[in-house]
């Protein structure tokens, strides 16, 4: 992967990436801390979020929030170029306090109404990664592009048509949310499904893009991490999100953020 230009500025990560002769088996799913905003330029691929397929063409934007799982599925090894922007919900809080911008984000179930088809957002992002700004000058004009962004969105999001039937993996993904802290397993999973373990398994990969357990271990950690950042305990937060072990906790987390969960 070439990362043709990537800006981190405090809680804003933006990236323009290409990917000449790509290999889908080096994307793995993600589950972010952040929202994101994903523009695809070109290749041959669609993304998975929550159990919703979504292929993609140039101008296809796909907004993700935090806990939201995601991966890209490549289908030819053509030149896949994409432009991202993660963000936290909070960003617009204090000239938003209604977090009327970020409903795309909060207003809807999982894995539904993620995909747009917005040419618009692609000047937006090469505004933003301009070559030869200061700092502060991107700053500024980063915020503005996600806030035009966002704005765009909303106005399309108005002509979309909800999901009235939900497919076999997004019932098994929403109920693995709707009992992400409990003691799940993969073979309560298979038994309340009634499928195999390698069935189970099969299905969700094809869903997710990764196997049960490791979609359960990165959402119950995105979680916990919120939790500590609100002013919870490591310990607590472990506990109330699934993780009996704390020293597996630990190293999970370290792993996930490169960083202690006490910060």
């Amino acid at each position: 992967m070439d990362m043709l230009k990537e800006f981190i500025m405090d809680d804003i990560y933006i990236r323009h990436a290409v990917d000449h002769a790509p290999d889908g088996r080096k994307y793995d799913f993600h589950v972010h801390d952040r929202c994101e905003i994903f523009y695809f330029i070109s290749g041959s691929a669609e993304y998975l979020v929550e159990g919703s397929v979504y292929p993609l063409t140039r101008g296809s934007t796909l907004i993700m929030r935090s806990g939201e799982a995601h991966c890209i599925r490549i289908l030819r090894p053509d030149t896949y170029e994409r432009y991202a922007v993660n963000f936290p919900l909070s960003l617009f809080d204090s000239i938003d306090p209604e977090r009327m911008l970020t409903a795309v984000y909060t207003d809807r179930e999982l894995g539904e109404g993620n995909m747009f088809i917005a040419d618009d957002i692609e000047k937006i992002f090469e505004d933003m990664c301009e070559e030869g700004l200061d700092r502060y000058t991107r700053s500024v004009r980063s915020s503005v592009g996600i806030m035009a962004m966002l704005d765009r969105l909303g106005r399309l999001r108005k002509g979309h048509i909800k999901s009235r039937e939900q497919s076999f993996e997004q019932q098994l993904l929403g109920y693995v949310n709707e009992h992400l802290f409990d003691d799940i397993s993969a073979d309560k999973l298979a038994e309340q499904f009634y499928l195999s373990r390698s069935q189970l398994g099969r299905v969700f990969r094809k869903a997710a893009g990764t196997s049960p357990w490791e979609y359960i271990t990165a959402k119950r950690l995105v979680a916990a991490k919120d939790m500590i950042e609100s002013g919870s305990s490591a310990k607590k937060a472990a506990l109330s999100c699934g993780f009996g072990d704390y020293s597996c906790f630990y190293r999970a987390y370290v792993k996930r953020f490169g960083r202690s969960p006490k910060g």
